[in-house]
């Protein structure tokens, strides 16, 4: 593995970590010239998922939009990376696991808000707003009176 930093092309493995569901390997690397550490992911690679967009464009699936998605909505929120990171495991998960090739944009929309909405309310409300696109003051108050209103009937209030 190359070093990111000296551009050696060896280094050493120091610690190796298996994810959760076992299709990650995390593992901590370190330079025998400069001594610099770094993490590598080592992961199954699959088949391309293809998601349909609004306008029928079709783009790959990027596990890395999706994280910088729901870090722009979890932003200055008290909310660990390592959460963040479980849920687009977890939502990449349930992608992949009901669509083979193709999935709408919509669909993965909902699925983001779906897990937001549990983990964040702040965070969910902030997605909602740029995925719902919100045309007016009425239709955000309405989104957020639902939310408050689901929490009062889940009781987590």
């Amino acid at each position: 593995m190359r070093c990111p930093y000296c551009h050696h092309t060896d280094s050493r493995v120091l610690e190796s970590r298996s994810s959760e569901d076992h299709s990650t390997i995390r593992r901590r690397r370190e330079c025998p010239v400069c001594l610099k550490r770094f993490t590598t992911y080592e992961k199954i690679e699959m088949a391309p998922l293809l998601v349909i967009k609004k306008d029928d464009r079709r783009e790959e699936f990027s596990r890395d939009k999706l994280l910088r998605g729901i870090l722009k909505a979890c932003e200055k929120r008290p909310i660990p990376m390592e959460m963040v990171e479980e849920v687009v495991d977890g939502i990449e998960r349930e992608v992949r696991s009901e669509y083979e090739r193709e999935v709408a944009a919509e669909r993965i929309g909902e699925i983001v808000m779906r897990r937001l909405r549990d983990l964040d309310g702040v965070a969910y409300v902030r997605f909602a707003s740029v995925y719902r696109q919100f045309r007016d003051v009425e239709s955000f108050a309405q989104e957020i009176l639902g939310l408050l209103d689901s929490k009062k009937i889940g009781g987590s209030e």
